[in-house]
């Protein structure tokens, strides 16, 4: 593609170890996620972009609170915040770093998510 202006690379998959696929794919589509494929202990979704993030049936306990090994951005994180807390996720307040502003949510198995404003602006991502 002559006018594609996106990055020749991107993360194709993101993995993450869960106790139950089915209620922790639930959760990821109701944040925007889009579901592809799953079974009872596998489950593809996919984010803008084109990333997947991959659920698997985890082997060993998960500590309350573990930090996701990923983050989510979103374009407007103010009201991606304001919808969440709508829906009953429970968002903590907006920090702001240097770069991005942020918010947290517990996910499934209770994995602190971040959520992160994008700073690609009108690029294509």
């Amino acid at each position: 593609m002559e006018n594609d202006a996106r990055p020749p690379v991107a993360i194709g998959h993101v993995s993450l170890r869960v106790t139950d696929v089915p209620q922790a794919s639930a959760y990821f589509v109701s944040l925007g996620m889009r579901m592809i494929h799953q079974t009872p202990t596998f489950c593809v979704l996919e984010l803008r972009g084109g990333t997947h993030l991959v659920l698997r049936v985890a082997e060993d306990p998960i500590p309350s609170r573990t930090k996701a090994p990923f983050d989510l951005m979103v374009d407007d994180v103010l009201a991606t915040r304001r919808q969440y807390a709508e829906a009953g996720f429970k968002p903590s307040e907006i920090e702001t770093g240097t770069v991005h502003r942020w918010f947290t949510v517990l996910g499934p198995d209770e994995y602190e998510l971040t959520i992160t404003s994008s700073h690609a602006g009108k690029r294509a991502v």
